[in-house]
């Protein structure tokens, strides 16, 4: 007769305990939901085909969300929706370099450079729009439009408008090879998130970066560098861009200036938004924002593999952070 009490109270506890988990990692458990519905209903949905293209597809969106997360976390309206341009500037800039005269009679340094000199260049379009938001606090919208519309726009003046196609299996390989059966993208995304995550979360910088965002004021009369914080989160933000721009040219073996990267800025903040990332600035989940791309990409490739159209992927996405929002907004009041 007592074991009755005592099994509800324990019935009651897991169920709370459940609750919170839940409430805690909504994006990781809207990931789960979808791994199973996907279980149940989409064919050859553990093939690994299925993973390999969906782990490519997610990879530059991740990537970017990554800097994207640690922007928003900066605080003061944080937004990059330059980063669509300057993947296109650093894709287009690769090809031209290691099919330059140059990269043709050097190919080693000829690759070595047409990865690092794009990185470079997309860290200091990143570099420019920290410049323009820390020294002349100008609204990062605002600021970041700048390259949002001159990148693209130097991408196809140094292409000509033309798509650029080339054959060169070494450039390549870090769009299409694989290790251990994943593809050498995704696991450059996963060793980059956890390096990102451990150091926001352990690092003096990280420390700087949460205060700056959570009360900018405040932590500039403390003396701490909100400037530099700004600077360098922007800069590493146009990294990530680069870093995504060099997967994508080099997975489609082209790159093509007029589309390359469009709507990515989009993607990256619903990516960072659906993993948890706080739109007011102060607090930084970039395993969040990576878990949240994913989220994305399964609610996207769900609906495609079941025969329903692009269009209605796209309300679905809109409903996915309109629910991260409203979740957020929850959680905040009751705080």
């Amino acid at each position: 007769m007592e074991s009755i009490p005592y099994q509800e109270q324990n019935n009651s506890r897991f169920a709370t305990q459940l609750k919170t988990w839940i409430k805690s990692n909504g994006a990781l458990t809207a990931l789960i939901l979808l791994l199973l519905a996907n279980a149940l209903i989409t064919p050859n949905f553990f093939a690994m085909q299925t993973l390999y293209i969906n782990l490519t597809q997610v990879t530059p969106i991740a990537i970017v969300a990554i800097g994207m997360c640690l922007v928003i976390a900066s605080g003061g309206g944080g937004i990059d929706i330059s980063v669509g341009s300057v993947l296109a500037l650093a894709g287009a800039l690769a090809p031209l370099v290691f099919m330059s005269d140059f990269g043709i009679n050097n190919p080693a340094l000829g690759i070595a450079l047409a990865i690092t000199l794009p990185l470079l260049v997309a860290s200091f379009c990143g570099l420019f729009n920290g410049f323009l938001v820390g020294h002349y606090k100008i609204q990062p919208m605002i600021a970041t439009l700048v390259l949002f519309i001159s990148g693209r726009g130097i991408a196809q003046v140094l292409t000509g408008g033309d798509i650029q196609t080339f054959n060169n299996k070494a450039f390549q390989y870090i769009g299409t090879g694989k290790i251990l059966g994943l593809p050498v993208q995704a696991l450059i995304l996963i060793l980059m998130a956890l390096a990102v995550s451990i150091f926001i979360k352990k690092s003096m910088f990280g420390r700087y970066l949460l205060a700056v965002g959570g009360n900018e004021k405040a932590a500039s009369l403390c003396g701490l560098p909100s400037y530099k914080v700004k600077l360098a989160v922007y800069a590493f933000c146009g990294f990530c861009a680069g870093l995504a721009g060099l997967f994508t040219t080099a997975i489609n073996s082209a790159s093509d200036a007029n589309t390359a990267g469009l709507l990515m800025e989009l993607d990256a903040i619903a990516a960072a938004v659906v993993g948890g990332t706080i739109m007011a600035g102060g607090r930084a989940p970039v395993i969040g924002a990576v878990i949240g791309a994913l989220v994305i990409q399964m609610m996207s490739y769900t609906l495609l593999a079941n025969g329903i159209s692009d269009s209605v992927a796209m309300v679905a996405k809109a409903v996915i952070i309109i629910a991260a929002i409203y979740l957020q907004m929850h959680s905040k009041n009751k705080g």
